[in-house]
């Protein structure tokens, strides 16, 4: 190409002269070409001028070369050059160096020709309707251009995508694609397309996503593989985050169970490769996604159950006490387990029942804390195992309870084999590292959280703090170490500990009001702390001052005045001599003023930078909230009101006792007005049953009534009409002429089977003369003769079968109306019985009656039985004539099957002689052609009979030299 020798060849007079001139030429071409070739190879230029001359070919051909996608769509070739070049003049991936001051306009660049490309919102359209060609020069950097339209303008871009139709649908099917470069750089442009855009990730998600994303996360190996997996994972995580439609679809799908192969790691010695770790890395933030504290409390629960019950938190749990596990991988591990079992009470029993692959075997949460108030573990880790610990203690009361008795004296081992939680709280309570301290401070803390039992149960924990001394309650401890300050020596932040321990002595106090008389026994702890709050100190010390003042506000708010010395009002005239209530009310506003409490309030999980910002924990900025409102208000209220608010109180409690005594009783009068209810329903079912048994009963009676009535008009009739036996038998419908007719029946079909009987053995006569003309016959003319004959005499034994089996036929109609008959004289035989029973209560005639009638009900039952079991004997011979007459059709069959044998061997032998007539043919063919060429050769040849009594006696001996005749010529 002449017109690319000024650009390639990089000359450097007027280049940009040329470089515009030749790109205006290809532009030309391109608008004006007639040949299909010449705007192919005008846009393959301009592709390969396009990534060095970005702004030029931009300005110059996108016009262009979208007229091209729009006009040219049925030549493949040409359609990529154009997406490839439209690719090249957008994306900012493979920008190359730029001269001087031109660095942020080149980075402008994709965003404003992306700009002017969507302007025109039918060119995404478009765009989407190319992706649907399968042509992978078509369809790959249409996938390409697409994405980086979307990482340049992405909300305008999904605006529109969103709009058009099955906009969405085109795209997903790219996951299906069997080429796995599109198909990957299909995940790319999803990942793109769903980023912060909630209705298109509904659309994606309903649009079979899940399956399709975990069907190739499977394919490519689950965590051991490679970038896919990742690529797919981030697009879940879109899918998913602040996504509660998604999520619950996600775990209604059972989709959650296909999530538990992933964590099968295998053996230790197996590898960690950085895509691994990666992978795995980004599964357990899946999970995270899943059960989010900020998720709605419904929706995690139900996550939470179903990780329990297909086993994925049991494989969680192994990996988490496995050895060989990176450190990110196990703290990551930790936190997605703290947040399944958070607040779940199944998960949180499970959890405690886990040991850890130790000799002896130890239960998880020892094995956790003893990382946490180890020093030399990593920040992040000991962070993950606070986090574990607050999660596992989460609106788990059990738990709490198991927790607090470890420390109590009942309940500590006596041998000192088995270390347990509460000791290695108490140990990092009170060891020389500020973190430790802190930490321990806060898990204990949250044991004792809204549970007032433990509260108490706690005060009664005693620690022996050196030889000879007594020991000291862990309340007295607590607030001796906080009164020693800076006087220990320790390691980490100066204030830590201290934070620490007061955030602990604030959450075991508030609601507690044993737990404050057991504070204020101590005389020392109130002028400590009326001290703290008094005293100037620098911005270091203002948090510990405003922690001091609500330790000091609990002391008063939930003081019930047990101690006279310490009374609420005693207190308040301190606060008010010592510090002011307006210096004290200053000072309890630095905690929540402080910077990093606002950053603590926002999430359940300790997640800090570094161990300076420890500082606050989640749950106790809550208590904060709750408390610092009432205490101002009660540093402020008088002796008299506070009078009236506790008489108010009692008057209230009053009034709640006798709201619940009405409660009980209520409730006790609802459970009997459902039993009353229910007694009602029953009665009312027992009521309806007898009605229907009561109106059966009537109708039953009326029913007997209309018989009886009956059986006295017949009764009458009786009295009235006293005959002879001959009129009440045809009264009962019984004649002798019908007896006669019976045996006439019977007669005749006697006279019918003898006449089948006879022909039958003519039959078997006739089958028994074609058996043995069969076997006479041997050639084949006497065998086509007997075979006629045979055919002819089948016909005849057919049309004589089908006349039998007619007279068999209408014979079993006989037999049935006989037995029918027979039955209608049973039925009125016993009709007449019954008659003459009931009639036979009245007269002494009736009775001489029906002792006649049973005479000759004997007499016509003894001719019945007879009648029975002559149609017994004709239903049995008619069976053997059956069975006869099947035998002589199976022996027809044999025959007609020999009969047609013979005539197959006949047409075969037809056949052979056809044969022979044809081989003989061409033989006197090759014979006169052979006398044709010895004619031809001069040789004398033998006339025709001489020659043909030659042949014959030729055919008795074999030719020694067959090939004689031959040589002889």
């Amino acid at each position: 190409m002449n017109f690319l020798r000024g650009v390639m060849g990089g000359q450097s007079a007027g280049p940009q002269h040329t470089e515009a001139e030749t790109i205006q030429k290809l532009c030309d071409r391109v608008a004006s070409s007639t040949l299909l070739d010449d705007r192919r190879n005008a846009v393959r230029a301009l592709k390969s001028l396009s990534k060095k001359y970005r702004l030029e070919v931009g300005i110059q051909a996108m016009d262009h070369l979208i007229r091209v996608l729009q006009t040219d769509r049925s030549d493949s070739e040409i359609i990529g050059y154009a997406l490839d070049t439209l690719y090249n003049i957008i994306s900012n991936d493979e920008e190359e160096e730029v001269e001087e001051n031109s660095t942020r306009q080149s980075e402008d660049l994709g965003s404003q020709f992306t700009e002017i490309f969507i302007k025109q919102q039918e060119n995404v359209t478009l765009l989407l309707s190319l992706l649907e060609e399968f042509d992978f020069h078509v369809r790959w950097p249409g996938v390409k251009l697409l994405t980086s339209l979307l990482k340049q303008l992405g909300p305008q871009v999904q605006q529109i995508i969103l709009v058009s139709p099955m906009g969405v649908s085109r795209l997903m099917d790219l996951l299906a694609d069997s080429r796995e470069v599109i198909r990957n750089d299909g995940v790319l442009l999803l990942q793109a397309l769903t980023r912060s855009n909630g209705a298109i990730q509904k659309i994606v998600a309903f649009e079979n996503a899940f399956e399709r994303l975990l069907d190739i996360i499977t394919e490519e190996g689950n965590s051991d593989g490679g970038i896919v997996v990742e690529d797919c994972l981030l697009l879940l995580q879109n899918l998913l985050k602040n996504n509660n439609s998604n999520q619950n679809f996600f775990k209604e799908g059972s989709y959650i169970q296909r999530m538990k192969p992933w964590f099968e790691v295998g053996d230790e010695n197996s590898g960690w490769s950085a895509q691994k770790v990666t992978n795995l890395h980004l599964m357990l933030q899946l999970i995270r996604v899943l059960v989010s504290p900020t998720n709605p409390p419904g929706a995690t629960s139900s996550c939470q159950k179903a990780m329990f019950q297909c086993g994925l938190l049991q494989q969680l749990c192994t990996i988490l006490m496995a050895t060989g596990v990176p450190a990110d991988i196990l703290t990551e591990t930790i936190n997605t387990v703290s947040e399944v079992i958070r607040g779940c009470q199944v998960n949180q029993d499970y959890f405690a029942s886990v040991n850890a692959p130790s000799n002896p075997p130890r239960p998880a949460i020892v094995v956790l804390l003893m990382s946490m108030v180890n020093e030399r573990q990593p920040f992040v880790l000991r962070c993950a195992v606070l986090y574990c610990f607050q999660c596992f203690l989460y609106k788990n009361q059990k738990g709490q309870g198991e927790i607090v008795s470890t420390l109590l004296p009942s309940t500590i081992d006596a041998t000192g084999n088995s270390v347990s939680a509460g000791q290695l709280l108490c140990g990092g309570l009170f060891s020389t590292d500020s973190l430790s301290n802190w930490c321990a401070a806060v898990a204990l803390a949250h044991a004792l959280q809204e549970n007032a039992t433990q509260k108490e149960q706690l005060l009664r924990v005693q620690l022996a703090t050196s030889i000879g001394n007594p020991p000291v309650s862990l309340l007295q401890q607590c607030t001796n170490i906080l009164s020693q300050g800076d006087k220990i020596d320790r390691r980490g932040s100066k204030i830590q500990t201290r934070v620490g321990l007061l955030m602990l002595l604030c959450t075991w106090l508030s609601n507690c009001p044993i737990a404050v008389t057991h504070f204020l026994h101590n005389s020392a702890n109130v002028p400590f702390l009326t001290g703290q709050i008094a005293e100037n100190l620098g911005e270091e010390e203002q948090l510990v001052q405003g922690l001091c003042a609500l330790l000091l506000g609990i002391s008063i708010y939930f003081n019930d005045n047990s101690l006279e010395s310490y009374m609420k009002e005693k207190l308040k005239q301190l606060i008010e001599k010592r510090i002011g209530k307006e210096n004290f009310i200053e000072k309890l506003g630095f905690i929540s003023k402080h910077e990093l409490y606002s950053r603590a309030s926002q999430k359940p999980q300790p997640n800090f930078p570094s161990p300076e910002y420890m500082i606050f924990d989640h749950e106790f900025t809550k208590l904060v909230k709750e408390l610092e409102g009432v205490i101002t208000k009660a540093i402020y209220k008088s002796s008299e009101e506070d009078k009236k608010e506790e008489e108010v109180k009692k008057t209230l409690e009053q009034h709640d006792n006798i709201v619940t005594h009405y409660k009980n009783m209520i409730r006790e009068q609802d459970l009997q007005l459902e039993e009353l209810r229910q007694e009602v329903s029953t009665l009312k079912c027992q009521n309806e049953q007898l009605q229907t048994a009561v109106t059966q009963q009537v109708s039953q009676i009326q029913q007997h009534k209309d018989q009886y009535n009956l059986l006295k008009i017949q009764l009458g009739k009786d009295n009235q009409h006293q005959g002879s036996y001959s009129e009440g038998a045809q009264m009962n419908g019984i004649q002798p002429e019908e007896i006669s007719r019976l045996r006439e029946e019977i007669e005749e079909l006697k006279q019918n089977r003898e006449l089948l009987q006879s022909q039958l053995t003519e039959k078997d006569s006739v089958i028994e003369n074609l058996k043995s003309s069969q076997t006479s016959g041997t050639n084949e003319q006497s065998s086509a003769i007997a075979s006629a004959r045979d055919f002819e005499e089948i016909a005849e034994l057919k049309q004589e079968l089908a006349t039998l089996k007619s007279q068999l036929n209408s014979q079993s109609v006989e037999i049935t109306k006989l037995q029918t008959e027979k039955q209608e004289l049973l039925q009125k035989t016993e009709a007449f019985a019954k008659s003459a029973e009931v009639q036979g209560e009245s007269e002494t005639v009736i009775a001489t009656k029906t002792t006649d009638v049973e005479g000759r009900l004997s007499a016509l039952l003894q001719e019945t039985k007879e009648l029975k079991n002559e149609i017994k004997a004709l239903s049995e011979e008619r069976t053997a004539i059956k069975e006869q007459l099947d035998s002589s059709n199976s022996t027809i069959a044999i025959l007609q099957t020999e009969k047609d044998k013979l005539e197959l061997e006949i047409t075969d032998s037809k056949k052979e002689q056809d044969d022979l007539l044809v081989l003989l043919a061409d033989q006197d063919q090759k014979i006169l052609s052979l006398k044709n060429k010895l004619k031809d050769l001069g040789h004398p040849v033998e006339e025709e009979d001489e020659l043909e009594s030659g042949d014959q006696e030729d055919e008795d001996d074999e030719s020694e030299d067959p090939g004689k005749d031959l040589d002889h010529i």
